[in-house]
């Protein structure tokens, strides 16, 4: 796993076609679904194109298309940590999970399966969401291989609800279902970015006595982005890792196209520098949601998605040279 990919040099692309030509996969990788594939893939992006779980604006469903569109962008050499992902790691695009518009069980038990067969061959599961109800399916994908797993989760939200509107399932409580199934080791987990208003004073109090870190914005950006990844590094440890990745832990300025904003977030360049500073061998599972293309007509914040899941590939890669 994860050996170095016998390729041309980078500059020898004189014969491709252009980015924005073809059939458009994330980083023009190869589709394929097929089992013998997937055997010898390090990751696998998955588009979980499912948006029933919002609470307040819908369109997330397209975001998988959004972001592997705008992915086309995005050159193979990443010049700050002196590697190109793709490669030194072997990867596909899987396509979408099938989904059940209007039915969120349905839908879940749908991701789950699909999820589950890129994790029997131990490909890393890399997903654009869709809403950030699609992590507790994956997560029930990844558990019973891995074990409960550490969440390093970015976000404006802490998205532990016990509840909205009388429903368990949507994107504000994925990770409340999460820990009461036994699917996260709460006190190996992280939450970076939390801001906003509240209901009450007692919401972040509950993530604390869950046994949560807990970093709010105000907290993030008075530290440095070594202070950062030693602060997750020290939660973490050695702990097989789950990274959950909403948009809106950007402030809206850098990912307007989103469907709960909330301004006083990092700068586009902050989050990618936190990243950058990330231990992620133990990496088991990503997403990044809530991208919501319908209000991204300039498609910086589908770009901020695809550039996000770019550099944590990058991180791997690095990690694994």
């Amino acid at each position: 796993m994860m050996q170095k990919r016998n390729q041309p040099g980078l500059s020898d692309r004189s014969n491709e076609p252009p980015k924005f030509a073809g059939i458009h996969t994330f980083l023009n990788l190869h589709h394929s679904q097929r089992p013998e594939d997937l055997k010898e893939s390090d990751f696998a992006v998955v588009g979980v194109p499912f948006d029933t779980g919002v609470t307040y604006r819908v369109g997330a469903r397209f975001a998988p298309s959004a972001i592997r569109s705008i992915s086309g962008s995005i050159r193979p050499f990443n010049p700050v940590l002196q590697v190109a992902p793709t490669e030194v790691l072997n990867g596909l695009d899987y396509g979408d999970a099938p989904i059940v518009p209007g039915n969120t069980e349905r839908s879940m038990e749908r991701i789950r399966e699909t999820i589950g067969k890129i994790v029997k061959y131990e490909a890393l599961p890399v997903c654009l969401g869709g809403d950030h109800s699609i992590s507790l399916p994956i997560l029930r994908a990844l558990a019973p291989k891995y074990g409960p797993l550490a969440l390093v989760h970015f976000d404006s939200h802490p998205d532990t609800w016990p509840e909205v509107y009388g429903e368990k399932y949507n994107h504000a409580t994925p990770f409340m279902r999460a820990y009461e199934e036994g699917l996260i080791a709460p006190e190996k987990s992280i939450q970076l970015g939390i801001r906003g208003t509240f209901r009450g004073p007692g919401d972040l109090e509950a993530n604390e006595r869950i046994g949560f870190t807990v970093i709010t914005a105000e907290q993030l950006l008075d530290m440095s982005s070594s202070e950062v990844g030693r602060r997750v590094k020290e939660t973490v440890g050695e702990h097989p890792v789950y990274l959950s990745f909403d948009i809106d832990f950007l402030d809206p300025a850098y990912a307007p196209g989103t469907g709960t904003p909330e301004i006083g977030g990092p700068t586009s360049a902050q989050a990618l520098a936190y990243i950058r500073r990330l231990s992620l061998e133990q990496l088991k599972g990503v997403d990044v949601v809530e991208v919501l293309p319908s209000l991204d007509p300039s498609e910086i914040t589908a770009l901020a998605a695809a550039t996000v899941i770019f550099e944590i590939l990058s991180v791997v890669a690095a990690g694994s040279k």
